[in-house]
């Protein structure tokens, strides 16, 4: 009686979290943390907790296209992670060839139109794993409807210097001039450069930091980010809908900060009566307060 309870009641929540949802992300990107201290906790092995970090993987895939997110990546295996014990790397490299398989042969993904890619320094991957990376993007390659990227063998400095040494290299073979080294430029040359802006970063697992994950896309677009303390294995849909609330409470916060400001230009440059009164009710809005309009300024 009590579990039924609580399965209402957690119900209940989600709906009314959902309720308060202007939008959602277009870019989520997730840090999955937490399997080995789950498995530690348990008794069990670093295998164990990754395997029930990878049921995880499948649902929030499934959470993700049923909101509307139009693109996930997955912090799925980093180029530290290279340091790991050969046994815990065999062990990880045997999980992700085979999930990479499994989600190119599932139905709902085809379903759902995802598109699979990986992302990261690949080629340091085992050769199987390589092969489970071809065999998910090509049987995936016409879909658009949700982007899942699988970092793997990534690290954001690792990405940009590769980058920069691209662009370096270009120039030093005639192929490039040094001032059509710009933004986009870069971007072009980056593992992820067919990836959106991320809008927000998710990091089950307790700790606060975003771990060299996606600098580029991340923090040059400000992105939101949530950190919540269930181990990866145990994250649930209402964590992942109260993150999305966070990403909500930073977009409400920016679009106020930005009619604050334009709203006090205009008063020194003493500008369009009627904008101004546009822009202070649009403040009021954010703040939840009837707010009047201002008084027209004398002319002198």
């Amino acid at each position: 009686m009590l579990r039924r309870f609580r399965r209402w009641a957690l119900d209940l929540y989600e709906r009314n979290l959902e309720r308060e949802f202007s939008g959602v992300p277009s870019h989520i990107a997730i840090i999955q943390d937490g399997n080995r201290r789950y498995a530690d906790e348990r008794g069990e092995g670093p295998t164990a907790g990754h395997r029930e970090g990878a049921k995880t993987t499948e649902s929030i895939l499934e959470w993700c296209a049923e909101l509307g997110v139009e693109e996930l990546t997955l912090y799925t295996f980093s180029t530290e992670n290279f340091s790991r014990p050969p046994e815990q790397r065999e062990g990880l490299f045997d999980l992700i060839e085979s999930k990479l398989k499994t989600f190119a042969d599932e139905p709902e993904v085809h379903e759902r139109e995802v598109h699979i890619r990986a992302i990261g320094q690949t080629h340091r991957l085992p050769q199987r794993v390589r092969d489970a990376i071809d065999y998910a993007e090509s049987k995936t390659a016409d879909y658009d409807r949700l982007h899942l990227n699988v970092a793997l063998a990534y690290g954001g400095r690792a990405e940009l210097l590769d980058a920069a040494r691209d662009a370096t290299t270009a120039v030093e073979r005639d192929e490039l001039a040094p001032e059509e080294i710009d933004v986009d430029e870069i971007e072009r040359r980056m593992d992820s450069h067919s990836g959106s802006p991320v809008d927000l970063i998710i990091r089950p697992g307790g700790a606060e930091r975003t771990s060299n994950f996606l600098p580029w896309h991340a923090n040059g677009n400000e992105a939101a980010v949530f950190f919540c303390t269930p181990y990866w294995p145990e994250f649930r849909r209402i964590d992942l809908l109260r993150a999305i609330r966070t990403y909500e409470s930073r977009q409400q916060s920016w679009r106020r900060t930005r009619a604050q400001r334009a709203l006090t230009l205009l008063r020194v440059l003493g500008s369009d009566d009627g904008l101004r009164s546009r822009l202070r009710r649009q403040v009021g809005e954010f703040d939840g307060l009837d707010i009047e309009d201002d008084p027209a300024p004398e002319r002198g």
